[in-house]
């Protein structure tokens, strides 16, 4: 019985130490997530491209021009835990 005591002891410090690692994750997350900024690409070595900067620009202004916002709004409403609002267009699809 003493044992069980000593192992149930262990495993509520080693469940205590995974929250607060948790919540210590979660603030660094939220502190990243509120600082709106370009982005580092994320293993970008410089290589050579065949890609023109120029390339497709007018396009893609067109196509994302709203992708940055949507993309905050959705942040802050997973953050707020709000459900998704509803598409109207996924009616369309379906």
């Amino acid at each position: 019985m003493a044992d069980d005591s000593i192992l149930e002891r262990q495993h509520q410090r080693e469940r205590e130490q995974e929250r607060q690692r948790l919540r210590e994750q979660e603030q660094r997350d939220l502190e990243v997530e509120a600082h709106r900024g370009p982005r580092p690409l994320e293993g970008y070595a410089g290589g050579h491209t065949t890609w023109a900067s120029a390339q497709d620009d007018a396009e893609a202004a067109i196509v994302h021009a709203n992708d940055a916002e949507a993309s905050w709004e959705a942040s802050q409403r997973q953050a707020r835990l709000e459900p998704e609002p509803e598409d109207p267009d996924a009616r369309e699809r379906d």
